[in-house]
């Protein structure tokens, strides 16, 4: 009998899949890898599980940081196994050429990824043929809940239907590669002439998005604060008082973005009108109207994003995966990756089912407006809400008709948002009375405006916090309920006065104010309807915006200051260089913008995927060609002046593309020669660093440097008299040991400790490059060191997180880190970090395989990981950096025993059954972060859910207290 392979891109979904079949096809039996019963078989990805490469012929893998085998755009592109996935896609590939295996269905998330993701797993499986031959067809689903997945069966769509979306797909995909990679090493080659590796990466997406912060904050810098004044005036009527603000009838608009009708550029100006009006009596004209406001548009993601950071601060990232969350594992919400405010127009009844649900769901502040709406029959269709003509491969956010439960404290705050946007959009308009009055004493005009609300309307669902920004009111601003003037009054200026102010820069980025210029491609629009007409001409899309602004964070072309975002000297060097090269498709984002619109248009079957693709390798080579072309000496810019003076001839040091270098006493010469790199080992300084590394004659240790090849570091940096030469130059410190070895006091109490020391039990802290335990090194507590645990940051190449370095104190492991480097074979391994009691340090613990043959041990596993740390590649470079001896193997660890059982309360968590004590904190982990638990602010921090709540006792709780709560809950198999 043959059967139909389902695809799904997680496993959650595949199991959502096999529960909404199971009553209409029969009972599924559970393997390893895949679910199967007499009609389906279905299994899963996790996320990508292929990616392209260039063919073999075409890879570069010598010399691939320099210009000659510049560019590199491959005829095709050849796949590759994602490392971290290998054994899934061989699962899922196992599955696919299966005999009986007749037809695929592609049952991926919906849209341009979910597409590529299945196309290119189908094309991997077909190796040579390009595919398996088998038919296809593609599962559509917008909300995840067990009908919705049975209603996508009954409505299949066709392999050709989807051509479109997956020529996109590929093409987005094959861009990025081209652009990323062309991009990268050509940028990477400029910058790297001089020797050294500065790493400079760009990409199709990423580079134009940080050229809009960057250019936000070249204004912010180059602003230029003006005074200008404001005439407040203070009217006595016989009813009472009012305010008024004077004004210009006769203004208009000019190029000064800084004018407008109420302000006066001076002093005596403003003083003059106060002295002319003060005393004297107003004639009063007034209009009056109503005037309504609609509550805003249903969520898209983007607006969803913006919404969840200026209301709670989430990064956009968290916001998506809370979201995801709310959709995949508690079906609350619909699919979130959507970039459409609209509604199907057959979707009328599904909104009533769930303004019911709603009435019904025990969410009591909220109760009340449901049933409200249900009774006076506000559910009805209107263009507004159900528009097929607005509804793309997906419709807006709202809430599905799933009651949730056991939400965690952030998903809740963003379910509740979602539903009170829901059900607003349903409600009527707000309804104001504006009031317009004019006040004119002698030629003067003094302008009142009056808003009162006169019925709340859909802003009753949001309760005080709209109450608070309606009436808002400023002097002589929109807000206040003004007093009555009666026909033919003339009230007195009783008072007037000037008020001085001055202009304000433009506000720097955050996440929610950056999503929405990416949104419009960097064009300022502010009207909802237009905005949402410009989003297909938008930088990435709903889906990918929140991953490049991580990206551009991770790469530290930004920095997260609060909620503001601020780009460093890297993003402006990087910015300098394309604009000095004249790369224009990588500065401004309304091009770029362009080429999304074009991949819309793709999907749509309205462009040719061999056009675009022609278009972005044309691109691809003239970025290079100029690049590879460019012959002077600096690239034109904007450069700083540093306050300290040369410290060889006093002269002023000035800042090029390249370098800080000495111009001489009158700062117009060659100078004497001292110089220094603005990049040393690919990290760029600051401007504030560079200054205070010339005054002080040393900075760090700071992160981010890079060797030759490539290799991360954390080093000090210092400017140093170099005897033969006759100037100072810079080198570099890698004394790890300079504190303790000194006795110099080093002081912990600006630090929140990561754990407990497992020598010791003092508490552990940052320090230099290392994790060191307090006790350690010389404090104001103790001046002689007492302990000597120690671990790197870095340890063979691998960045050692702070959370990953708290759970290993906590539990005395880390998770599975993937990006350990030998020194030996230079070859990545990936490995545990464990506490080995017996060594009495920080050591390796490989991943356990079945195998009929002894695992072969990596060489990484002959050196200890606190020493490992020590001989990294970067550190070799250090004429000051020690050799460590290696330490012995980790002898292997007889399992613990399973002697104690957990009580009702853990068992809901971790399962029934014995359990030794070291296993419980790991499967509590294990929970934690299957359910996406912790405090998206401070990793550290554990939300309790339903089910850990009788565990924890409490709403939260810090990690370093999980081993004694869990220890509470715990009986030996003796106990009764």
């Amino acid at each position: 009998m043959t059967k139909t392979l389902v695809i799904a891109e997680k496993p959650s979904v595949a199991q959502d899949i096999v529960r909404a079949l199971t009553p209409a096809y029969g009972k599924f039996d559970k393997h390893e890898d895949h679910f199967e019963n007499e009609q389906f078989v279905v299994t899963s990805a996790v996320g990508h599980l292929v990616e392209i490469q260039a063919p073999e012929e075409f890879d570069v893998k010598r010399g691939k940081w320099s210009f000659a085998n510049l560019p590199v755009i491959p005829p095709r592109f050849d796949l590759k196994p994602v490392d971290k996935t290998k054994s899934r896609l061989n699962a899922v590939v196992k599955q696919a050429k299966r005999k009986d295996v007749t037809q695929l269905i592609n049952a991926c998330d919906a849209g341009r990824e979910g597409e590529l993701i299945f196309r290119l797993i189908e094309q991997y499986a077909g190796g040579a043929k390009g595919g398996l031959g088998k038919p296809i067809q593609r599962l559509w689903l917008q909300s995840m809940t067990p009908q919705a997945i049975r209603e996508g069966f009954e409505k299949l769509r066709s392999e050709q239907q989807m051509q479109g979306l997956a020529d996109a797909a590929r093409s987005r995909s094959e861009a990025d590669w081209l652009v990323g990679i062309n991009g990268t090493r050509a940028m990477t080659a400029f910058n790297s002439r001089d020797g050294g590796f500065f790493l400079t990466t760009v990409g199709r997406v990423q580079t134009p998005t940080l050229s809009l912060v960057v250019d936000r904050e070249d204004k912010i810098r180059k602003f230029v604060s003006r005074d200008y004044w404001e005439v407040h005036g203070t009217f006595d009527a016989q009813a009472g008082q009012y305010l008024g603000k004077w004004f210009n009838p006769q203004w208009k608009k000019t190029e000064d973005a800084e004018a407008k009708a109420d302000r006066v550029w001076s002093a005596a100006e403003a003083q003059a009108i106060a002295a002319a009006v003060r005393g004297k009596p107003a004639t009063v004209t007034e209009e009056s109207k109503p005037t309504t406001q609609a509550s805003p548009l249903l969520f898209d993601l983007t607006s969803l994003q913006r919404e969840a950071n200026g209301k709670f601060g989430f990064s956009a990232k968290t916001t998506l995966a809370l979201a995801q969350s709310l959709y995949e594992r508690h079906k609350a919400l619909t699919y979130p990756r959507t970039d459409s405010r609209a509604l199907p127009e057959d979707y009328v009844p599904v909104a009533k089912q769930t303004f019911e649900m709603l009435a019904h769901s025990g969410m009591r502040h909220l109760e009340p407006f449901a049933q409200q709406a249900l009774t006076a029959g506000y559910v009805r269709p209107t263009k507004r809400i159900f528009d097929n003509s607005k509804v793309s491969d997906h419709f807006a956010i709202i809430p599905t008709t799933q009651a949730p439960s056991g939400l965690s404290e952030a998903e809740q705050k963003l379910y509740d948002l979602v539903v009170r946007r829901f059900m607003a959009v349903f409600f009527p308009s707000a309804e104001y009375q504006v009031t317009t009055r004019i006040s004119k004493v002698e030629q003067h005009s003094f302008k009142t405006e009056g808003k009162v609300l006169v019925k709340p309307g859909w802003l009753a669902i949001y309760g005080k916090e709209a109450a608070n920004e309606v009436e808002d009111a400023k002097e002589g601003d929109k807000g206040q309920p003004l007093v009555a003037v009666q026909p033919g009054e003339q009230p007195r200026t009783s008072d007037a006065q000037p008020k001085g102010l001055k202009t304000k820069p433009p506000a720097r980025y955050s996440e929610a104010t950056l999503l929405g210029a990416m949104e419009s491609a960097g064009k300022q629009i502010d009207d909802e309807e237009l905005r949402s007409a410009m989003q297909e001409k938008g930088l990435g899309t709903p889906a990918t915006r929140a991953a490049i602004i991580e990206g551009l964070l991770t790469e530290k072309y930004m920095l997260r200051e609060g909620r503001e975002l601020i780009p460093t000297a890297k993003a402006f060097q990087l910015m300098t260089l394309l604009r000095g090269l004249e790369v224009d498709e990588l500065c401004r984002a309304d091009l770029t913008g362009e080429w999304e619109y074009k991949l819309s248009q793709m999907e749509k079957g309205a462009l040719s995927r061999a056009a675009f693709m022609q278009e972005i390798a044309a691109m691809t080579e003239r970025m290079v060609k100029k690049a590879k072309e460019y012959d002077r000496d600096t690239i034109p810019g904007d450069y700083a002046t540093l306050a300290t003076p040369c410290p060889n001839c006093g002269g002023i040091v000035k800042e090029n593309y390249r370098r800080y270098a000495c111009t001489g006493v009158h700062g117009t010469s060659e100078g004497c020669g001292f110089s220094f790199t603005k990049s040393p080992a690919g990290r760029t300084f600051e401007t504030a660093e560079a200054e205070q590394l010339l005054r002080d004659r040393r900075i760090g240790p700071l992160e981010g440097f890079r060797s030759k090849a490539g290799w991360p570091f954390v080093a000090e940096v210092g400017i140093v008299r170099d005897e033969e030469a006759g100037n100072f130059k810079l080198e570099f410190d890698f004394g790890d040991d300079k504190d303790e070895e000194s006795g110099e006091i080093v002081d912990f109490s600006h630090q929140h400790s990561l754990g407990a020391c497992p020598k010791c039990g003092a508490p552990v802290f940052e320090h230099g490059a290392n994790y060191v335990c307090a006790k350690a090194v010389p404090t104001p507590q103790q001046a002689v060191p007492s302990c000597d645990f120690k671990s790197g940051q870095i340890i063979l190449q691998q960045p050692i997180e702070r959370e990953q370095m708290g759970k290993l104190l906590a539990t005395g492991k880390t998770d599975l880190l993937e990006k350990f480097v030998s020194n030996r074979t230079r070859r990545a391994f990936k490995a545990f970090l464990v506490w080995d009691k017996e060594a009495g340090k920080v050591n390796f613990e490989f991943e356990q395989r079945e195998s009929k043959y002894p695992a072969r041990k990596p060489e990484a596993a002959k050196t200890g990981a606190a020493g490992a740390a020590r001989t990294s590649a970067a550190a070799k470079k250090a004429p000051a950096a020690k050799k460590v001896p290696a330490a012995k193997k980790t002898a292997a660890r007889k399992p613990a025993a399973a002697n104690y059982r957990p009580d009702a309360a853990l068992a809901a968590v971790i399962g029934d059954g014995a359990v030794a004590r070291t296993e419980v904190v790991k499967k509590v982990w294990d929970y934690v972060k299957a359910h996406n638990l912790q405090d998206p602010k401070d990793k550290r921090v554990i939300v309790a859910d339903a089910k850990l709540l009788p565990v924890f006792g409490k709403d939260r709780i810090n990690m370093f207290e999980l081993t004694g709560i869990v220890g509470q809950h715990l009986h030996s198999q003796g106990e009764a």
